[in-house]
């Protein structure tokens, strides 16, 4: 009996055993949780990753500011900001935000002259050059509501730095040359302009605003990528590989963890009920 606990001893240390990522020192127990609950495309990371997103995290909230003069900005509204930041350039590790110093957290959403309360306040995320060069302002509201409800297929916060994407090369356009060669430009413009004519003739569950311009279209259907990726591959399959091909990530693993009863409303907006629309790619 004694001989045969030795041999399951040694038998135990000759076992090789799955090495487990390290936990980051500089990242708390608690901001992990916070992405863990809030954070879809975190969630969905095997446990290296996690770490890495972290350690991105901690490295963009480094180098840029997060802040405001009217609410007290927590951790939280800090480790979305930089969960927005790090999602759509997650398979590009270098990537820096130049075009990035500080961004502005308002208690509400707000009109051209940064006013809340307005009857046009209603501006939610604003990126721009010029007084706005270095700058990005969001409704804190808004950033939580984004990955709070990831069903919608909106998020401000992913929305905003798609458009700083997109303005690295100098130009907001639609078309972000720093991650996709310029031999693709042509077909993603064309692409570009038959969806931004189906959403116009109503013919499309693209959200409206995406019609805007070019640059809009990228940002809108960004959201609509990484927050419902399998219904955006069955309604616009092509659209789904364009925009694969741009973040080099398949974000079909992401979990959608929240449950929509079958006589609901569609999420897709197609105003069909959701038994009859999309239940089979939920």
């Amino acid at each position: 009996m004694i001989l045969n606990a030795i041999k399951n001893f040694f038998a135990g240390l000759a076992k090789p055993k799955t090495p487990k990522a390290p936990k980051n020192p500089y990242f708390c127990n608690q901001w992990s949780l916070f992405l863990e609950q809030e954070v879809s495309f975190y969630r969905s990371l095997n446990d290296q990753d996690k770490v890495i997103f972290e350690q991105r995290a901690l490295l963009f909230l480094e180098t840029t500011t997060v802040e405001s003069g009217q609410i007290n900005v927590s951790d939280q509204d800090k480790l979305l900001v930089a969960a927005s930041a790090i999602i759509p350039v997650w398979a590009f590790p270098d990537w820096h935000y130049l075009n990035l110093k500080t961004v502005y957290l308002l208690p509400h959403a707000f009109n051209e002259n940064f006013e809340i309360g307005q009857p046009d306040s209603c501006i939610t995320g604003m990126v721009g050059t010029g007084p706005m060069a270095g700058k990005m302002i969001l409704s804190q509201p808004a950033l939580h509501l984004g990955f709070s409800n990831d069903r919608d297929k909106q998020n401000v916060g992913i929305h905003e730095f798609v458009h700083l994407i997109d303005m690295m090369d100098g130009k907001c356009d639609g078309y972000p040359e720093r991650l996709l060669d310029h031999q693709y430009s042509i077909p993603w413009f064309e692409l570009m302009e038959k969806k931004i004519q189906e959403i116009t003739r109503r013919k499309s569950n693209i959200r409206q605003y995406g019609a805007t311009n070019p640059a809009e279209f990228l940002s809108v259907t960004s959201e609509y990528f990484f927050e419902r990726p399998q219904m955006l591959q069955q309604k616009h399959p092509v659209l789904f590989a364009s925009l694969s091909e741009i973040y080099q990530q398949d974000v079909r693993e992401i979990k959608e963890d929240i449950k929509v009863r079958k006589k609901d409303p569609c999420p897709c907006g197609s105003g069909k009920r959701y038994k009859h629309c999309c239940i089979e790619v939920s």
